[in-house]
């Protein structure tokens, strides 16, 4: 967005506990603002994968049971995988009623209670996802979604984004300005917002079986992005 504003007086509002002051910014000359996004791309460091278990049963407390059994299992296996506590985190459990439909009479029929739990795991290892599928798979886990890919700290990447996000809005009011007849720019404003990129998770049902011993299932991490959005002001000067 590229916007060109009259001579005026910008103001920002800054709220504390206390009261609400207001800044005003002096521009006798006249303002460009710009909005620039930069995105800056890396090779992810973790992964997080979603693995439950679908239950059901002619009683709430039989579904309930179950699957608090299968669930055992699949954390008791990534244990043994050697993930660590602090890395598996439950992350949804519902109990529902279960109901056939007959669409020639409309009559719901009742047939049980369906129960899914469903947890949260991060993979800090990621030449080991393939293998940590297949073992989910053979606990008994019949819902996994992910791998999704991401770096665990984005501090640097963000600061390389939002340098080259400012340098690239410095040099575009430097241009608007001398196509206006100015020669300098003078800073104003500047705000940012983040974005995170990076391969959607697709869900994965899969029928647990015995993995195979010879290799594992094939995962590609490939890259993920950073980007930053900062909206800039300048007045232009002479």
């Amino acid at each position: 967005m590229i916007r060109f504003a009259i001579p005026t007086l910008a103001a920002a509002a800054m709220a504390s506990s206390a009261q609400a002051a207001e800044i005003q910014i002096q521009s006798p000359g006249p303002v460009v603002e710009l909005t620039v996004s930069e995105i800056v791309r890396r090779a992810p460091d973790v992964a997080q994968i979603g693995a439950g278990v679908m239950s059901r049963a002619a009683t709430a407390e039989a579904a309930v049971r179950m699957n608090a059994e299968a669930m055992d299992r699949v954390v008791a296996r990534l244990r043994t995988l050697g993930i660590d506590r602090r890395d598996i985190q439950t992350s949804n459990f519902n109990l529902n009623p279960s109901f056939n439909f007959n669409r020639e009479t409309g009559e719901q029929t009742f047939t049980g209670y369906t129960v899914n739990n469903q947890v949260n795991v991060k993979l800090r290892d990621l030449e080991r996802t393939g293998e940590v599928l297949d073992a989910l798979v053979a606990a008994g886990a019949n819902n996994i979604y992910g791998p999704n890919f991401m770096l665990e700290d984005d501090v640097a990447a963000k600061a390389e984004a939002r340098a080259n996000a400012f340098e690239s809005g410095r040099t575009m009011a430097e241009d608007y300005a001398r196509m206006a007849g100015y020669t300098e720019v003078r800073l104003l404003e500047v705000s940012e917002s983040f974005q995170r990129f990076g391969p959607r998770p697709e869900a994965m049902v899969r029928t647990a079986s015995a993995p195979s011993r010879d290799a594992a299932t094939p995962i590609e991490p490939g890259e993920v992005s950073t980007g930053v959005t900062i909206t800039v002001k300048y007045e232009m000067t002479r």
